[in-house]
């Protein structure tokens, strides 16, 4: 998300007039984008943001902009630490910076189009819906980014047509929670909805969508990603924990029954979906056995990928705020190393099976070092391979001669 942000942001300042330069030093406007997802990001943020002083000590009138998740609604105290900073800038509010560096440059910003990259590559992403009304205990997001703002289809079908003439292949659908898609909109339509209406773009061959919520993960939404033909065949459906009470703890809305029959229903209705999920291990009282129900919930659903992390305070969430951080931090590591060892014994036996297949990539970028093209299956999996002749936003007919948990290797067939 902050990526697509910071290359919208990009995109307006390069209509006005600007061009990126590689080094600070040399610019005249320096944005840092915050994330603080978690806690150690934030303290990157502030440990960058501090190195920036001095070039505005040095040139004054250089403009220093603070974007991103680190500013809230009221940002008084980010003022008073950070002096030096011209602008705060909360997520996606990118006028009050490209105001003044209009005025500056005597451009008009009605002349500004859609907030596409110049040169964006082959697959890229657009947000679709920002903020989140979810609460979960453990997260900050909906404090940063607000309640949940869903974008109009006909200025999603307008951008994306502006992306695909720019050479987008794939274009990847963002939201803290994207399945909440359209309820805010007039009419209530959904991301089935806007699925449908992005499919039909010419020259666009992919779409795929992140992150669901397993609450709002909608029978139409598994029957148009079943249906539609350039949405791909994978879903990341964030699980973080296999325990009712963790689950109930974490405000996730759903049981570990709901979840598996929802698993179940995608299976059965997208053959060959690619299924990944993200997980907390130590969440505020999560003892062994509870804990145990989560590594039991991998072997049960036997994900593609897991992204696991390690719970960590995050002050202002509901946890910081009313439960206590019980689980000792070693115990965390050991947890989260579990989990990493089961996955990887899971993704090496899902992907040995791909062994010998030929399966559709869509070639991104060429690695001049190693002389192999990478790309990713349809569901979602990284693949490496030999060809000739191809170009970035091919789809290539890939057979597959090696697999590793992370990724597959071999050698192209065909391409298109």
């Amino acid at each position: 998300m902050n990526t697509a942000d910071s290359e919208r942001l990009g995109s307006a300042l390069d209509q006005i007039g600007c061009q990126p330069v590689a080094a600070p030093e040399d610019a005249d406007v320096i944005v840092l984008n915050s994330c603080v997802v978690r806690q150690g990001a934030e303290e990157k943020v502030v440990g960058r943001l501090t190195s920036l002083k001095p070039l505005k000590q040095a040139h004054r009138e250089r403009t220093v902009v603070l974007m991103g998740c680190m500013v809230g609604p009221r940002h008084e105290e980010l003022k008073r630490r950070f002096p030096f900073v011209d602008l705060f800038l909360r997520p996606q509010q990118y006028e009050p910076l490209l105001q003044a560096v209009a005025q500056r440059e005597g451009a008009c910003l009605d002349d500004i189009g859609p907030p596409v990259a110049s040169h964006p590559k082959v697959a890229a992403f657009t947000p679709i819906i920002h903020g989140c009304d979810k609460f979960c205990a453990f997260c900050i997001i909906p404090y940063r980014r607000g309640r949940e703002r869903s974008r109009p289809i006909p200025e999603m079908v307008d951008e994306v047509r502006h992306m695909v003439a720019r050479g987008v292949k794939e274009v990847t659908l963002l939201g803290q929670n994207v399945d909440s898609y359209g309820h805010d909109l007039p009419g209530s339509p959904d991301l089935a909805d806007l699925l449908t209406a992005l499919d039909p773009i010419p020259g666009l061959v992919r779409i795929r969508f992140l992150t669901s919520h397993p609450s709002d993960m909608s029978d139409r939404i598994i029957d148009a990603v079943a249906d539609l033909p350039k949405v791909c065949e994978f879903i990341n459906l964030p699980a973080q924990a296999g325990d009712d009470d963790v689950l109930m703890s974490m405000r996730r809305g759903y049981t570990r029954a709901d979840y598996l029959r929802l698993v179940d229903k995608i299976r059965r209705r997208i053959p060959g979906v690619g299924l990944t999920t993200d997980i907390i291990v130590g969440f505020c009282g999560e003892t062994a056995d509870q804990f145990r129900r989560t590594l039991d919930l991998m072997e049960e659903v036997r994900f593609d990928k897991v992204h696991v992390a390690a719970y960590s305070v995050r002050p202002g969430t509901i946890a910081a705020r009313g439960m206590a951080d019980d689980v000792p931090a070693e115990e965390k590591r050991r947890r989260l190393q579990a989990v990493e060892e089961l996955q990887e014994r899971i993704a090496t036996e899902i992907n040995a099976r791909l062994v010998g297949e030929t399966l559709e990539v869509m070639a991104e970028e060429f690695d001049t070092a190693r002389e192999l093209w990478q790309g990713r299956t349809r569901s979602n999996k990284l693949a490496h391979f030999k060809a000739h002749g191809v170009r970035p936003g091919d789809l290539v007919l890939v057979r597959v001669a090696e697999a590793s948990p992370w990724y597959l290797k071999g050698e192209a067939v065909a391409a298109g």
